[in-house]
């Protein structure tokens, strides 16, 4: 297995399907399936012993309160990056899942190649702006979950938002200054007054708002 291999940990409720998506990855040079679990509760205790760089997880199992554990793990371990892969296709009740910073929905129905390409987006820090999870996104804003007291009606000014396509284009804080003839402390500063500004956490909340604003053009993705 590379050094740089991606740790990842699948979480379904059903044995058969958990062991037929470990074997397809397994087979991926550059991914490393760590463990399994049957219940999100579970994925808890393995992350005290285990390094994990994606969760694959299913969140609408029969299991009532898989929400409040994925909000528990997204508080205490915010670097790990949580990829869904369920049968659910609401985009009503997916876009309850945004408040968890997560980084894309993948269908069941959808091809194996489809899973990968989620993962190696995501691998990157990116979210994976498929149909499903864009349409979520916009339930998101209706109900105001992403941003908060109702900025979501904050513009960004001009430079802000050639700032958030330079992020969605994975260009590093100095390559952004180079371009601005700035700092790379100047773009920091700005890239959290941007998250203040839209009452966002994260750069992944600054990548849904991008989207949502149409400000980020998903057809570009690296």
């Amino acid at each position: 297995m590379p050094v740089d291999a991606l740790n990842l940990a699948i979480v379904d409720e059903l044995a058969f399907f958990r062991k037929g998506v470990k074997e397809y990855l397994s087979e991926q040079i550059s991914i490393n399936v760590i463990f399994q679990a049957s219940d999100l509760s579970d994925v808890l205790y393995h992350l005290e012993h285990a390094k994990v760089d994606i969760l694959l997880v299913d969140v609408f199992s029969s299991r009532s309160g898989n929400s409040d554990v994925l909000k528990m793990i997204h508080e205490k371990h915010p670097t790990i990056k949580i990829l869904i892969l369920s049968s659910c296709t609401d985009p009503q009740l997916i876009s309850n899942l945004m408040d968890y910073d997560i980084h894309g929905y993948i269908s069941k129905m959808d091809e194996p190649e489809e899973l990968l390409h989620a993962i190696m987006a995501v691998s990157k820090n990116k979210i994976y702006p498929n149909k499903l999870f864009t349409e979520a996104l916009y339930w998101n804003r209706q109900k105001n979950i992403i941003y908060d007291q109702g900025k979501s009606d904050v513009l960004l000014n001009e430079r802000e938002q050639k700032i958030l396509k330079f992020i969605w284009e994975e260009k590093s804080n100095k390559e952004i200054a180079d371009s601005f003839f700035l700092s790379i402390r100047s773009i920091e500063k700005i890239r959290q007054d941007m998250k203040e500004k839209l009452g966002v956490k994260s750069t992944v909340g600054l990548l849904k708002y991008g989207i949502v604003q149409k400000i980020i053009d998903t057809n570009t993705i690296i």
